[in-house]
């Protein structure tokens, strides 16, 4: 390691695992870890096994305190401009400051922010909104997440929920609950959980051939089969693609992006996906908002870790 250099920890907490980044203080990607998410006892070890996790790697890499800007940290819930983060679902968290805690195990100065808004910032910094100002990220996952970058800065709210665009309600019919205690929320829909749960009903009631009667039904074997031509992926697709497409013409018409990223696993459908969302979005969006640009995210699982990081660089 350079002693003249500073040093930045980046760091991305989520369900399961917990991804970390080391970085130089110009953006370089020294190294990356994770270690297991403990969501025992709600999540009461989650921040001190964090800490534990940087300050080994500064003591393996021979990193004085002094050497550290400090430490950036995406989280799967609200976290409002002072670092209080307002219930995590998913950890068991209720309502703490991260950034405060954080700081006071780590020595490190923190600053924290809502995983999907981080994200987005990473790839802003250095992904796929490289070059633009005004974005919007989704992140199709076993969720969906999403980020609002305007002027290349958050868009986080007043409460630590901009960009919460899974739990838009996009059907006011529906019966069964979200996750999030409310019905009919795009998350409903279009994550890769919707995709499975539309799957197997269509497969359920309709008597059409399909590929996917053959095989084990998950979102990528969807994406796949109407990748191949078989007409039930198809019909899924349109019908996740048709959901999100009006759902991001309206996220258009308050927000007005040059670009919306499109990333998680589900977007591993890669231009199939993107093509036929964007002919959905056209057919709803408002006329100067027509040609906004859809691509697909670039940094993959490390866009959290490089928003992280990007908290600390960029302020």
């Amino acid at each position: 390691m350079n002693n003249n250099e500073s040093y930045v920890f980046g760091v991305d907490v989520g369900g399961t695992a917990i991804k970390m980044g080391l970085f130089t203080d110009n953006g370089e990607l020294v190294e990356k870890w994770s270690i297991d998410t403990d969501r025992s006892n709600n999540g009461a070890n989650i921040l001190n096994d964090i800490a534990k996790s940087v300050k080994d790697k500064a003591r393996e890499r021979s990193l004085d305190k002094e050497m550290i800007k400090g430490l950036g940290v995406g989280v799967p819930g609200p976290v409002l401009d002072n670092g209080k983060v307002m219930r995590c679902v998913n950890l068991g968290w209720g309502v703490l400051n991260i950034e405060k805690e954080l700081s006071g195990l780590t020595g490190y100065k923190v600053k924290a922010g809502n995983d999907g808004n981080v994200a987005a910032l990473g790839e802003l910094w250095h992904g796929g909104g490289i070059g633009y100002k005004n974005l919007v990220m989704v992140t199709l996952g076993t969720g969906i997440g999403g980020g609002i970058i305007l002027n290349r800065k958050i868009v986080s709210g007043s409460n630590g929920a901009g960009g919460e665009i899974g739990h838009a309600v996009v059907n006011i019919n529906e019966t069964e609950a979200c996750s999030c205690g409310n019905k009919g929320c795009l998350e409903q829909y279009c994550s890769a959980t919707g995709i499975v749960r539309r799957a197997k009903k269509v497969l359920a009631e309709s008597d059409k051939a399909s590929v996917l009667r053959s095989t084990e039904v998950t979102a990528k074997s969807v994406m796949d089969a109407a990748r191949e031509g078989d007409e039930i992926g198809l019909e899924i697709l349109n019908f996740v693609a048709a959901r999100l497409g009006r759902f991001l013409a309206n996220a258009a018409a308050v927000v007005d992006p040059q670009i919306f990223l499109i990333g998680g696993g589900v977007s591993q459908a890669g231009n199939i996906l993107i093509n036929i969302l964007r002919d959905y979005y056209r057919e709803f969006a408002f006329h100067a908002s027509k040609d906004t640009e859809f691509k697909l995210a670039k940094l993959g699982n490390d866009g959290g870790i490089y928003g992280g990081a990007s908290l600390i660089i960029k302020g």
